[in-house]
């Protein structure tokens, strides 16, 4: 069944449709946890320890030990972390780093501030990550790293840019922001380069109560150098060996995040299984002809950070526009590529030099995959988007 409006019987009827359906709920996750979560502050609180307290270091930790390297270095973002690697390795004015232009700006401005290059790289279709006969294809004598993004929750293909940079003497940093916990082949997702970076965004699979980030490495003398970045260059106090920046985790965001990091496992699981019934829904109700649902690389556990489809023919905004009115919450991540930029327009790259990116843009469409999304509003989403697809048609044609 394609264009009916009735639900296919393979499909179990699900409870009453919901009224709206938000795109994620920030509110409800963190309501199981409530009382830790003010215990952990009260604690916090009580011992007037803001920065670097005992929290702090246990956070390091547990992240370091889910990512499987030796050091997790903490920071004020994940933003920052992408800064402090590069700073960390020595990469600034002059240099080429290789990004992709689809992803959030963070990839690329972290390039920018520091007087590099970033050198934009088109994406594999499939996955939306950076496309490794691309990154060759872009190397330069200035060349210093890659910073490969996982995105949505999945990781890049790891195989094939590890051996471009080492041919070339390239350092990988990770931009892991969407993807902790996730995998390629059994590697974590931050222990695979130089350096990996993660965001605690409050909207991250593991997200803060605001800005907080983490730096992963095996190397311990990098650690090192990245802590030192991170704290003013300064060590010991007022005596600068460089100038780094004020990029601190405060105490009262990683008492949270120890809280909710328990429950991690438990939401990725959610997570996929909202993915895997997104999937059969989607083909019961025959919308896999119509739409072009994720594709998952065999090597790659995926943790769904976000759901992502692709709606062709230029109906994607109408679809939208349709979701929103039925109170569906959707977003497009990320409607205007990095290379098309206005900030960006010095580097050169037009409207046609990077046709997967551009056209992914023009295609993506995010949908609710938060682990507390019920059944009835799992089914609501599959309704409504088969209405504002059918409806999309009609006034198209």
């Amino acid at each position: 069944m394609t264009h009916g409006s009735d639900r296919p019987s393979s499909i179990s009827p699900a409870a009453k449709l919901a009224e709206k359906v938000p795109l994620l709920d920030v509110n409800r996750s963190n309501a199981g946890q409530r009382q830790e979560i003010l215990a952990a502050l009260t604690r916090v609180v009580d011992s007037g320890r803001f920065l670097f307290g005992p929290d702090v270091t246990q956070l390091e930790e547990s992240v370091a030990k889910l990512c499987g390297v030796e050091h997790a270095v903490a920071c004020a973002s994940g933003s920052d972390a992408l800064v402090l690697a590069l700073m960390a390795l020595d990469i600034g004015d002059g240099d080429e780093v290789i990004v992709p232009s689809f992803t959030f700006f963070a990839t690329a401005s972290a390039v920018w501030r520091l007087g590099a290059r970033p050198v934009f790289v088109d994406i594999d279709p499939q996955t939306f990550n950076l496309d490794p006969q691309g990154i060759e294809d872009a190397i330069t004598p200035l060349t210093r790293a890659i910073i490969p993004v996982h995105l949505f929750g999945q990781c890049a293909d790891m195989d094939a840019i590890g051996v471009i940079a080492q041919q070339h003497g390239l350092h990988i940093i990770e931009d892991a922001a969407q993807a902790i916990g996730a995998k390629f082949r059994s590697w974590p997702a931050g222990s695979m380069s130089a350096v990996g970076c993660l965001s605690f965004y409050p909207t991250k699979n593991l997200g803060a109560f605001g800005d907080a980030g983490m730096l992963t490495t095996h190397d311990a003398a990098l650690a090192e150098r990245l802590r030192l970045f991170a704290a003013h260059g300064m060590s010991p106090r007022y005596y600068h060996q460089v100038v780094g920046i004020n990029s601190r985790l405060d105490t009262l965001q990683a008492a949270v995040l120890n809280v909710k990091l328990k429950k991690l496992g438990e939401w990725t699981a959610r997570r996929k299984e909202n993915a895997r019934q997104y999937n059969e829904r989607f083909a019961a109700w025959g919308l896999d002809k119509q739409l072009v649902l994720p594709q998952t690389d065999s090597r790659c556990d995926h943790i769904w950070n976000q759901y992502t489809i692709r709606i062709p023919g230029g109906q994607r905004d109408a679809v939208k526009a349709q979701l929103a009115a039925a109170g569906v919450g959707s977003e497009v991540y990320y409607p205007v590529p990095l290379h098309l930029q206005k900030c960006f327009q010095s580097l050169g790259d037009g409207i046609g030099s990077l046709p997967h990116t551009e056209r992914a843009a023009r295609e993506v469409l995010s949908l609710p995959i938060f682990p507390e999304l019920t059944a009835a509003e799992h089914e609501t989403v599959v309704v409504r988007l088969a209405d504002s697809l059918r409806t999309a048609a009609k006034k198209a044609a």
